[in-house]
Formats: C-alpha cells, structure tokens, sequence
C-alpha cells in the first residue's frame, strides 16, 4: 500500500508507445519504416472509422430500437400467448379436465364399482359363500366327524387283524419254502459244486500254468531276447560303417574346403558392401551440402532479413496506424457530437423551454384543468344520485316486504330504532299503528311489593 501511494508519476504516452526493437535491424529498416507507417495508416483509417461509426451505429440501435423492441416483442408475447395460455389452461383445460375426468369415472369407473358392490358382491355373498358357510357347517362337519369315527373305530382295527393275517399268509405261502429251498436244497449243492469246481477245474489249471505255460513264456523270452542282441549288434555295426565311410569324410571336407571358401566369399561381400555405404555415404553427404547451400542457406536469409523485419514492422505499424486511427476517428466523433449538440440539441431544447413548455402550461391551466374540475364534479354528483336512488329503491323493497309478511324492522345503518306498536291481546306489529309505551306497567304483586 505504501509503495502503490507514493509511485512514480507515468509519463503521458508511455504506455502507448510501440516496443523498442533489437538492435542491427540495419538502416534499410529504419528507412523504410516510417513510409510504411504512413502507408498502413492512410489503409486503416477509413476501416478504422467504419468500424467505429458501426459501433457507435450498434450500441444506439441497441439502446433506442432492440431494447424497446425486445420489451415490447416480450409485452407482445406475455400478452397475446402467456396470458391466454394461462387463462386457457386455468379456465378452459382444467375445468375441461374434471369433466372428462368425472365423465371417465362415471362412464368406466362407477358402473364397475356399482356392478361389483351391488351385484358381484351380494350375489357371492349371498349366492356362494352363504350356502358353503351352510353346507360346511351343517353337513361337510358333521359327515367328516361320522368318517372319522369310522376310520378310527372301524376301518382302523379291521385294517390292522387284515394286515396281520396277510403277514402271517404271506409267509407261510412264499417265505417259508423260499427259506426251506435254500437252507436245505440251494446251500448243499452249492457247497459241491464248488468243491467239483476247485478239484476239477482250478487245481489242473495251476499245473498246467505252473509246469507248462511258464517254461514255455520263458524260452520264448530267451529267443526274444537273442534275436534283439543280434539286432542291437548289426545297427551298432551299420553306424560304425557310416560314420567311418559318410560323417568322417563330410566332416573334413567341410572344415578344410567349405570354411574356407565362405569365408572368402563373406569378405568379397564385406568389401563390396563397405564400399557401396562409402558411396552412398559420399553422396548423401554432397546431397546435404548442396541443398543447405543452394535452399536452406538463402531461405533462411531471406527468413531473417527480409521477412522478420518486414512482418515485425507491418505489424508494428498496423498497431500504431489502429491506434491513431482511433485517436482521429474519436475526434472526428466528438466533432460530430459538437456540431449535433449545437446545431439540432441546443436549438430543440431552447423551442421545448421557450415555446412548448409555456403553451402546455397555458393549456393545461386554460382547458384541461376546469375541465377536469367539471368531470369530477359530474361524476360525483352522478355518484350521490346514484347512491340516494339505491337507498330509496331498498327502503321501498324493505317496507313492502313488511308489509306483505309482517316481519320487524331493522334498525337503518346510522339511524336509531323506533319501536314498531303492537295491538291489543297481540304479540303482531303493525306499521301504520301508533307506537305503544317505552315502559311497560308493573305487574300486581310487583306493584303489592313495592
């Protein structure tokens, strides 16, 4: 805050001012650029002052039509859209909507419900579930407990000495001799038909596998084995003879003439590629060379000598032209502004002081103003008459109606009751007749009291 109090003072201009270049821009810059200056400013002064009168243009199109127009578009809108849409929706759709909405229960809804309540229901209350009520109460329960006893006392005691029986008879009948043949019949002969089975069939079968088939599987084993050995011995044999006569000479010729050869070969072709990539080498080499020379080389100068100074300074005075473009078009603008305030505001508003205001003073004080005095003392007259016929026509309604029914009279807003007379050995009131006392007299033992 201290610093920002006591800041250096800015000198007028300061910020305006265009940024100092670097230095060695050469004196082909420096005298170039004030005529390009000139040149870029006698281009951007007419777009300069177009661009500002269609500013100045827009913002009171913007202030004096699109403003008032959008409020009155909107007015237009709320009034000839918003408002109906809502008067329509509030007095039209949805009273609309209750109706068909009562239509569709009284046409879809209430039939049903009056059919279920008043006819379904009744006629299955009545028709169904009473007489099931009944028939379960007065003839399923009293049926059920009568089978139930039955079941118990009956059914179940005769199922039980049937059962029995039906055991014991089953047993004798199947059981029995089923158990007898196999106990006396079936296990006898199966124990000697077992002993005839070992003794004539499995005892001959191990002498036989035991003194005959083993001897036999073994000499065959014998004479397998043989004739693999001699197999084994004329395929190590057939190898040898291979090695010695095929892989042994292959070998050599391999190491003492092949090897050799490829590699005589593979270093005439390492010469030979050695010297096709020095070549090519070479060439790309010269190729580089002659394109920095030829085109990077005079591109780059043209970039940095030519073309950097020219666009810096084409933009450099395209911003200082903008600006005092700017500074003429806002003096032209004010010119304008002067000459508009001193030729048609100054002389309009000295016509609307001198003239108008005078003359509407005159009119509003000679014509509008008793004529206005007069309107409202019309309207208040029509007003009091107005009123004064109203109270006769209900004072005559209220009397004849009194006088038709016979009812009491209310008491007017703002005048005091009187009393309506009474007849004799009458608790009616008659208008016409005169009124009685305000104060009724003592009765006789009051009166014997006091």
């Amino acid at each position: 805050m201290e610093q920002g109090k006591h800041r250096a003072p800015v000198q007028y201009g300061a910020h305006q001012a265009p940024a100092h270049y670097e230095g060695g821009d050469g004196c082909l810059t420096t005298l170039i650029r004030i005529p390009v200056r000139i040149v870029v400013l006698l281009v951007v002064l007419p777009v300069r002052m177009v661009w500002d009168a269609l500013v100045v243009t827009a913002r009171a199109a913007e202030r004096v039509l699109f403003r008032p127009l959008g409020r009155a578009l909107a007015w237009l809108f709320d009034v000839l859209v918003v408002i109906p849409a809502r008067w329509l929706g509030r007095y039209v759709c949805v009273p609309l909507g209750h109706a068909l909405l009562w239509l569709a229960r009284a046409v879809f809804v209430w039939p049903w419900v009056a059919l279920w309540r008043h006819v379904v229901v009744p006629v299955v209350r009545y028709g169904i579930v009473v007489p099931l009520r009944w028939a379960y109460a007065h003839l399923l329960t009293p049926l059920g407990h009568g089978l139930r006893w039955l079941y118990r006392e009956v059914l179940v005691p005769a199922a039980r000495w049937l059962g029995s029986a039906l055991k014991w008879l089953l047993a004798m009948v199947f059981v029995m001799p089923v158990v007898l043949l196999w106990r006396y019949v079936l296990v006898p002969v199966g124990l000697a038909v077992a002993w005839l089975v070992r003794y004539l069939v499995v005892v001959p079968l191990v002498w036989v596998y035991r003194r005959v088939l083993t001897p036999v599987g073994r000499g065959i084993a014998w004479v397998l084995d043989l004739v693999i050995r001699g197999i084994e011995a004329f395929v190590r044999g057939l190898g040898v003879a291979l090695r010695w006569l095929v892989v042994v000479p292959l070998v050599w010729v391999y190491r003492r003439v092949l090897t050799p050869v490829g590699r005589g070969i593979a270093w005439v072709l390492d010469l030979v590629i050695r010297g096709i990539e020095a070549f090519v080498r070479g060439l790309g080499v010269a190729l580089r060379w002659l394109v920095v020379v030829l085109l990077v080389t005079p591109v780059v100068w043209v970039y940095r000598r030519v073309l950097t100074p020219a666009g810096r300074e084409i933009a450099a005075a395209l911003g200082v032209a903008w600006r005092v473009a700017g500074y003429l078009s806002r003096a032209v603008g004010r010119a304008l502004a002067w000459l508009a305030r001193n030729l048609i505001a100054a002389p309009v508003r000295w016509a609307y002081r001198t003239v108008c205001v005078p003359v509407g003073r005159f009119v509003r004080d000679a014509f509008l103003a008793p004529v206005g005095r007069a309107l409202r003392t019309v309207g208040r007259t029509t007003r009091q008459t107005l009123r004064a016929a109203r109270e006769t026509v209900r004072r005559a309604r209220r009397d004849a109606w009194r006088a038709l029914i016979g009812a009491p009279a209310e008491s007017e807003p703002g005048e005091p009751g009187s009393p309506l007379a009474r007849t004799l050995g009458s608790a009616t009131t008659v208008p016409s007749a005169a009124p009685g006392p305000e104060f009724s007299p003592l009765p006789e033992k009051s009166a014997q009291q006091g």
